[in-house]
């Protein structure tokens, strides 16, 4: 459900558009939903849609084709791991695979305590320090093989067990 305080910011991004053109704010409407929402559902595309006078498939689309857009409940710590070429050249594949063992997990699965959600993605445009991870959709990490992956999941959980 989209809100009136939500609308209100919705229309600051509008704002920033020639009127012909508000559609242009379909990213950040997205973006506003998620942070109030945790995740892009269904009603909340159409709300959107509704909001900026764009097809609901229009704004599907955006939702999908984009990794940051979560279509569901994540975890606290969103890991993506490249799984484009250049990273599986170089072990991104085996890098996947490491998590989801450490984690107990498969790829697209969220841990039952609700910490984790592991991911794979395209390309993160890191392929020289391949294999790369995005972590919550903002930090990257490279050259990520097993001890690296193992320190950064051991240093969350440690944070996470300190408050």
């Amino acid at each position: 459900m989209i809100t009136e305080a939500t609308k209100a910011r919705f229309a600051r991004e509008v704002a920033k558009y020639p009127a012909e053109q508000k559609q242009s704010a379909v990213m950040a409407c997205l973006a506003i939903v998620q942070q109030e929402q945790g995740c892009v559902s269904e009603a909340s595309e159409a709300g959107i849609a509704e909001y900026l006078g764009m097809p609901q498939i229009a704004v599907h689309e955006v939702t999908t084709f984009y990794n940051m857009y979560n279509q569901q409940a994540v975890g606290k710590y969103k890991l993506n791991v490249c799984t484009n070429l250049p990273c599986l050249l170089r072990d991104g594949g085996k890098a996947l695979e490491h998590l989801e063992h450490k984690l107990g997990i498969s790829m697209g699965e969220t841990t039952p305590d609700g910490m984790f959600t592991l991911q794979q993605c395209e390309c993160l445009g890191a392929c020289a320090d391949a294999p790369v991870m995005l972590v919550n959709d903002r930090s990257m990490c490279s050259f990520m093989g097993n001890d690296k992956l193992d320190q950064l999941v051991d240093n969350l959980r440690a944070a996470e067990a300190k408050q």
